[in-house]
């Protein structure tokens, strides 16, 4: 994650001063900004303490086109966090800083709204000793990866799915996904539907299948569960000496949902060795080893509470959300970008591109992920 750090000038005097607006003791040093996410606007800043200490800390202004009501995106955070750091404390007192801490802002709240810096503001840990990947490079890692996200997923399964609230409605509705598609579609408000004919072709013949997991969800045979929902690699905080799993990050989407869209969401981030940007497709293919990892650490962490048919359906959702993720990119384009950041032309379309590539590759490989999450399973059952 590299930042230029700023002491002096406009980037810096609004970072100062959006962090003079919570509980910060301390004089302001320096300020960076952020930008390995695609939603929200991040800076980190730097302050000395009275005793001369320096203290970094992780301000974060909430994208309210994408989350329509912040304050019900912070409610939630916090019963997260609140719930996490419960655990922790009380009942695994050897397992520390492995959740985020927010920082209350001057008056008391967890957040602060700010209209001449663009809206609602909030303050985190900055968690030191730690950095991120946007894609796997070992198989280490992507056990890391798997381990952490089973791991926060079993912390938050003793909570009541009807304390946290929807912040995206449908966030992680494939089926729905694909309807908004087909609706931008026929609207085609920048006359892009032309460049992407290949794609929809694609997507009609998947079309089927995309409906699957909803409909299980709907019959009762999934259980809904508090989950992540953006569980990429670069949520994952790794120790820079050990690279071991610190801590989750990136909780703005923890809703009611499925644990199969988290798990599927690690495979098509910590499985392929090619960014999600990568124009040169023969590069973006699933990786067998850093599957078999990742299986094998997010099960390490999560098996105990998980269904049978949860388990059964691990490797089909990987090519799921990876669809998905390749229909919600290639719908932004065509909206004219309104939702991802960009950063070249047609950079939603490569996106999409490269999703329904990493799809392919999913699909081909299925069979023998399947193999492995029973083979994974069997021997949870000896060690009993």
């Amino acid at each position: 994650m590299s930042a230029k750090k700023v002491s002096k000038g406009p980037t810096a005097e609004r970072i100062a001063h959006i962090g003079d607006q919570f509980a910060i003791n301390g004089e302001f040093l320096y300020g960076e900004e952020l930008r390995n996410g695609h939603i929200n606007t991040t800076y980190r800043a730097c302050y000395r303490t009275d005793d001369g200490r320096e203290e970094r800390y992780i301000l974060q202004r909430i994208n309210d086109y994408v989350f329509k009501d912040p304050a019900l995106v912070m409610k939630n955070v916090e019963k997260v966090t609140r719930h996490i750091t419960w655990k922790i404390l009380r009942c695994r007192r050897d397992a520390a800083g492995q959740t985020l801490t927010l920082y209350p802002a001057r008056g008391g709240r967890s957040y602060i709204n700010l209209p001449e810096e663009g809206g609602m503001w909030r303050c985190y840990n900055n968690i030191e000793g730690t950095h991120t990947y946007d894609v796997v490079e070992n198989t280490r890692q992507a056990y890391q990866a798997g381990f952490a996200f089973g791991s926060f997923q079993e912390l938050i399964s003793d909570m009541n799915p009807d304390d946290i609230r929807e912040s995206i409605p449908d966030f992680h509705n494939t089926p729905k996904r694909y309807e908004a598609l087909l609706a931008s579609v026929q609207a085609d408000p920048m006359g892009r539907v032309k460049h992407c004919a290949a794609e929809l072709e694609l997507l009609r013949e998947w079309a089927p299948q995309l409906n699957k997991l909803v409909d299980l969800q709907q019959k009762g045979k999934l259980p809904t569960r508090i989950t992540h929902n953006d569980t990429k690699i670069n949520n994952v905080m790794l120790d820079e000496e050990t690279d071991c799993a610190v801590c989750v990050i990136d909780l703005d989407t923890v809703m009611p949902g499925l644990v199969l869209y988290d798990f599927g969401d690690m495979v098509r981030t910590a499985t392929c060795i090619a960014e999600e940007d990568e124009e040169d497709l023969s590069k973006v293919s699933l990786q067998m080893p850093f599957f078999e990892s990742l299986a094998e650490g997010y099960l390490d962490a999560a098996h105990s509470f998980l269904t049978k048919e949860e388990i059964d359906l691990l490797a089909f959702s990987g090519w799921l959300i990876t669809t998905e993720i390749g229909i919600r990119f290639l719908t932004d384009y065509i909206d004219g970008d309104k939702y991802f950041r960009v950063e070249r032309p047609e950079h939603n379309l490569i996106r999409a591109r490269n999703q329904f590539a990493l799809a392919k590759s999913i699909l081909s490989n299925l069979p023998r992920m399947e193999k492995h999450i029973r083979k994974l399973v069997k021997s949870y059952r000896n060690r009993k």
